[in-house]
């Protein structure tokens, strides 16, 4: 589901105001016995409630007190697993995302989850809405290539560091991080990647 992600639209309307972007980066997150999630082992919280939830809705957190995280969950209900939206190339409503942010360079309005989600407006009021409202959407688009996606290890994680279960759109310039290293014949560490 992660790779699949790739290409695809995040798009949001709040107060009238219409933004999107192309997903190019994502973190997958594979539920209780990923030891970087934040259901590893079970853990069921007010926070992780929307992990539970069904599959096509959005989990949205606050990290480290100061950005919103935006996730789709992808688990079926009550099983836990969610992929974190790194970055977006902005495809419409720059000049609201640019207001929103306080920035004028293309290039840093959506390279990173907490950006993009103060970018697009999303915060807590979008936390466990389906992923098909007027409020907040994922459009299917044209699956990349394979030879196009990469993979790394997460960005950030202390658990788990190494699974390679970071993918991006090779060579975007609107990634979050270009310097980690791509893995090269890594085994995914469950089977459904």
């Amino acid at each position: 589901m992660a790779r699949d992600l790739l290409g695809c639209v995040l798009q949001t309307r709040v107060r009238g105001a219409i933004t999107s972007g192309r997903i190019v980066e994502v973190e997958a997150y594979l539920g209780p016995d990923d030891p970087a999630s934040h259901s590893a082992g079970w853990r069921r919280t007010a926070r992780t409630e929307a992990m539970y939830g069904p599959p096509g809705t959005a989990y949205v957190y606050r990290s480290y007190g100061v950005h919103w995280c935006f996730n789709v969950v992808t688990g079926r209900v009550d099983f836990p697993a969610a992929v974190l939206i790194r970055a977006l190339e902005p495809t419409h409503g720059s000049r609201t995302m640019s207001r929103r942010r306080h920035q004028d360079k293309p290039s840093l309005l959506c390279s990173g989850p907490g950006r993009l989600c103060g970018a697009l407006g999303i915060d807590a009021r979008m936390n466990q809405l389906a992923l098909d409202t007027g409020r907040i959407c994922i459009k299917a688009s044209t699956p990349l290539p394979v030879k196009a996606v990469g993979s790394s290890p997460r960005i950030g994680v202390s658990k788990a560091a190494d699974w390679p279960l970071r993918f991006f759109e090779k060579g975007s310039p609107w990634l979050s991080r270009s310097s980690v290293p791509t893995t090269a014949g890594s085994s995914p560490p469950h089977p459904s990647l």
